[in-house]
């Protein structure tokens, strides 16, 4: 049954986008409710006029100076305390835009109202994204997202309050498990970088720290509960390890290691991605990083466990390239065949120092000691998550720079946008900044721009939407904004967001989202649930039963019973 909160108001100008209501005395008005009225149009018949609230007002009806509250409240003077709220229109049907009559009813939708002015009515499709203050659900047009009329999310807000990248992989979740996609979610495949602590490294795990309030919230969504069924976690090396060890503390299985060997590195001119930093593009020696690329691809020849050998001398680590590129440059003789002829001795000694800075921060991606893997991204997991937190910054943006192009470059060779390739990158200022160019902001202008035709899709976190290049933000069709600091409220890039909006962004509790897109004139404040996946390994719980038994996902606390007969279905105990 319909509610009713209230009248137009009389006293305040009501357009076809935004009307006063002065709630009744016996009801309320809060913000983001959705209330509807209605109006007799000659011709036209009943036309609704459906919107949302984003502001509440209150105050006393006869008082004229701000000391008439203490008389007013001691009986002394009349008056009369008034509640209105501002409604944004999001809704008008038939679409006859006029404004609303002072005096007519305003009623609370719910049910098919609501979903009306909300436009879920018109979703052929839906992924939740949580609720709404009213604790009704909140729905995503997935059109929007996987290339069909838009792509690409952009996820603002303050880092350790804001709650980016939960916010990103429950987006994923509820993408992949909610039946939105059909069919299609069995072959999508969703590719996260991790870039602070080993907070993601756990999404194959459930999270033994949620309630049954938290799994009615899933289950009201139409999802039960649980962590990501399939999941590879990719990390660097340890530093020093001949081996290939992976550098993860929380798990020791379902974890593999990722590197590119010399000849990879040559043959596929990986050189630009180590110098990658926005300050690098804008000096000089960025000529010669693509000359001494060049070269590499001509001179390099394979050999056993991904060395090299150039000009008959053997390379078996990146130390050992590193120290025959600055040999070749500071020859007087090679120094031409390598750097160009146009090149000063200046700029090319600023490239050589780079180049041996590089040396501490890339040497053990680089890899001459062991055999090659391939391309890094080789699992069949529909989830995979790349762990750079160990590494320093520059190491960082080489993997992001080769990872990225390496995706996009077997999307474009494959001529299809389908299977959907997700890709959740975090500090998306530091990789695609404002001003400047770098080989990173390149490949992310591209997929920002294309991707949508080959079906990759970025989700892309930052602490401030400000600093990112225009282009990128533009070309998202969903924005999220959580809580963000006072200056960067006031940023023209959150324009999207109420005037009311902009203040409650400074005071969001975490889990709370302002979620904009292309439908809906206004963003709509969710809250997501829980993570029913673990987070921390204090958290950590069994992980599904299929990668368990293959011995590749254990839960990072469980102990290894050295009698147990790994993959053996047939028999409980060995003897």
């Amino acid at each position: 049954m319909s509610e009713s909160v209230g009248r137009v108001l009389g006293t305040e100008d009501a357009t076809p986008l935004s009307f006063w209501v002065g709630v009744g005395p016996e009801a309320y008005a809060q913000l983001d409710d959705v209330l509807t009225t209605e109006r007799q149009v000659p011709g036209v018949g009943t036309v609704r006029i459906s919107g949302v609230v984003t502001s509440v007002r209150s105050r006393h009806e006869g008082a004229q100076f701000d000391s008439d509250v203490f008389d007013i409240a001691g009986g002394l003077l009349p008056a009369q305390v008034q509640e209105a709220a501002e409604v944004t229109v999001t809704r008008v049907e038939p679409e006859v835009f006029v404004p609303p009559r002072p005096g007519s009813e305003v009623q609370r939708a719910t049910g098919e109202d609501r979903d009306r002015a909300l436009y879920f009515d018109g979703m052929a499709r839906q992924v939740p994204l949580g609720f709404s203050r009213d604790g009704q659900p909140v729905f995503l047009n997935p059109d929007f997202l996987d290339g069909t009329r838009g792509a690409h999310v952009s996820i603002s807000g303050i880092s350790g309050v804001a709650t980016k990248t939960s916010f990103a992989t429950w987006m994923l979740y509820s993408l992949l498990h909610s039946g939105a996609l059909g069919a299609e979610a069995a072959n999508t495949k969703a590719l996260i970088f991790n870039v602070k602590g080993e907070d993601l490294l756990l999404l194959d795990h459930d999270n033994t720290k949620i309630d049954e309030s938290v799994r009615d919230s899933y289950r009201r969504l139409g999802m039960e509960p649980g962590a990501f069924k399939s999941v590879e976690v990719l990390a660097p090396p340890r530093e020093g390890d001949s081996n290939g060890v992976p550098d993860v503390a929380c798990r020791s299985t379902g974890v593999d290691a990722f590197y590119w060997t010399l000849a990879e590195f040559c043959q596929l001119s990986l050189l630009p991605f180590v110098f990658a930093d926005g300050d690098d593009d804008r000096q000089q020696y960025t000529m010669v990083v693509h000359q001494v690329a060049a070269r590499l691809r001509k001179e390099a020849r394979p050999k056993d466990n991904g060395a090299i050998s150039v000009d008959g001398q053997l390379l078996t680590s990146y130390r050992d390239l590193v120290d025959l590129i600055c040999e070749r440059l500071s020859d007087d003789e090679t120094r031409t065949e390598w750097a160009g002829s146009a090149i000063g001795l200046g700029t090319v000694n600023a490239f050589i120092r780079r180049l041996i800075a590089s040396g501490r921060d890339i040497g053990r991606l680089i890899r001459g000691d062991l055999p090659p893997k391939g391309a890094v991204l080789t699992s069949d997991a529909q989830v995979t998550v790349v762990d750079l937190h160990n590494l320093p910054d520059r190491a960082q943006r080489f993997v992001v720079g080769v990872v990225l192009r390496t995706e996009f470059e077997r999307k474009e060779k494959a001529g299809t946008a389908r299977p959907l390739q997700f890709v959740v990158l975090d500090e998306l200022n530091k990789y695609a900044p404002r001003e400047g160019t770098s080989p990173i902001k390149d490949i992310l202008l591209d997929i920002a721009e294309r991707g949508r035709s080959l079906g990759v899709i970025l989700i892309g976190a930052q602490q401030t939407a400000s600093e990112v290049e225009r282009r990128i933000a533009s070309n998202s069709a969903i924005r999220v904004v959580g809580r963000l600091d006072a200056a960067e409220a006031t940023r023209p890039e959150y324009g999207f967001l109420t005037q009311a909006q902009r203040m409650r962004v400074l005071m969001a509790k975490p889990g709370t989202m302002f979620v904009a897109q292309p439908e809906l004139p206004v963003p709509l404040v969710v809250n997501f649930p829980f993570p029913a996946w673990a987070t921390r390994p204090s958290e950590a719980g069994s992980a599904p039963a299929a990668t368990a038994r293959s011995g590749r996902a254990l839960s990072p606390t469980a102990k290894v019973d050295p009698f147990d007969l790994a993959g053996d279905d047939e028999d409980d105990i060995p003897f």
